[in-house]
């Protein structure tokens, strides 16, 4: 990128960073939702193990669903003040699009590096293999942003976006979603190889973000 497009993505990413300390209900939400989910499969399980494929996957659809709550407002501010017009003419489109993907990396890298020690202390999960378990987090972490931007820019201003946000995103997230249950049952039992299967996943985060780059342009100026 030039670096004009580098100091238009870092105004973009402070901007969104300021306003979130001042309407927090996406973090609030993300949080309770964090709590009240991992507090509730705590007092069910009793102290009873999970096996590692169960944890994986219990560890995943916490954190997709988590992430609805808060990928799915990258454009709320905007649509909220009635200013997203306003963006549209004056933002340039890769900038936007770089600035709303950081933020969002940030705010689920965040919710991440709190809700997963929890998870792992609270329902007695053990790994064997933390490097790769970390490994794999960012990866899955990477391709949600990437795929929770696009998406939230396709419904933005749709009037059921909530829906249609949930609907959109499962598809575009699936090859991340499996691979990573796959790999973190791997990390959590001690089960060697998967190599090939996470440099296909870094792939397809790679790939999904070189294309939300080509799509987002015709969808800020021609939508």
């Amino acid at each position: 990128m030039k670096s004009s497009v580098w100091a238009l993505m870092g105004l973009v990413l402070r901007k969104e960073l300021t306003v979130s300390r001042r309407f927090s209900a996406a973090w609030a939400a993300m949080g309770m939702f964090v709590l009240t989910a991992l507090a509730a499969m705590s007092l069910a399980l009793s102290g009873q193990a999970l096996s590692p494929p169960l944890s994986a996957a219990l560890l995943w659809i916490l954190l997709f669903f988590a992430s609805l709550a808060g990928a799915d407002r990258v454009f709320g501010d905007e649509e909220a003040a009635g200013t997203l017009l306003s963006l549209r003419v004056y933002g340039a489109a890769q900038p936007v699009l770089w600035g709303k993907f950081f933020y969002t990396l940030f705010v689920l890298g965040t919710l991440t590096s709190v809700f997963l020690p929890l998870f792992l202390m609270l329902l007695d999960v053990s790994v064997a293999r933390p490097l790769w378990l970390l490994a794999v987090t960012m990866l899955g972490v990477w391709g949600i942003a990437a795929a929770g931007t696009l998406t939230a820019a396709i419904t933005a201003g749709a009037g059921v976006k909530s829906g249609l946000f949930s609907v959109l995103l499962l598809p575009v997230i699936l090859p991340v979603f499996l691979p990573a249950v796959s790999l973190t049952t791997a990390a959590l039992s001690g089960s060697g190889g998967g190599w090939g299967t996470l440099f296909g996943m870094a792939l397809y985060d790679g790939l999904l973000s070189v294309g939300a780059s080509v799509l987002f342009d015709y969808l800020w100026y021609e939508a």
